[in-house]
């Protein structure tokens, strides 16, 4: 009689995959609304910047359009006063840095800072 070597995962290494699995699909979840949110703050202040005239636009003209959208798009990690409103080479550029706290359990905390802006690629 010859022995056969078994292989595969043990009942404690199946625990501990399954555990490490779902840690991360918790994490996934809780990030999908913040990425979202951010998105939507980049879509917002593009669509803001693209539409508004460079040279009859006023800065709280560009802040009531950015609120209005943000009303729509569930956008309340930024408000219209966070925004920097600048004009460069004839076109209007709108920036925002912000962070977002994110509770995983107990006491610990994720923290992401963002950064949009409509005029370069940063």
């Amino acid at each position: 009689m010859t022995r056969k070597s078994q292989s595969g995962l043990s009942l404690i290494g199946v625990l501990f995959v399954g555990a490490v699995l779902g840690a991360l699909v918790i994490l996934g979840l809780k990030l999908v609304p913040v990425m979202t949110e951010y998105y939507g703050v980049k879509r917002s202040i593009n669509a803001v910047a693209s539409e508004a005239d460079p040279q009859n636009a006023s800065v709280s003209q560009l802040r009531s359009a950015f609120a209005k959208r943000a009303t729509v798009d569930d956008i309340s990690s930024v408000a219209a006063s966070d925004l920097d409103i600048t004009k460069e080479d004839g076109r209007i550029v709108i920036s925002v840095d912000y962070s977002r706290k994110i509770p995983l359990f107990s006491n610990v905390s994720l923290v992401i800072d963002f950064s949009a802006t409509t005029g370069s690629s940063r």
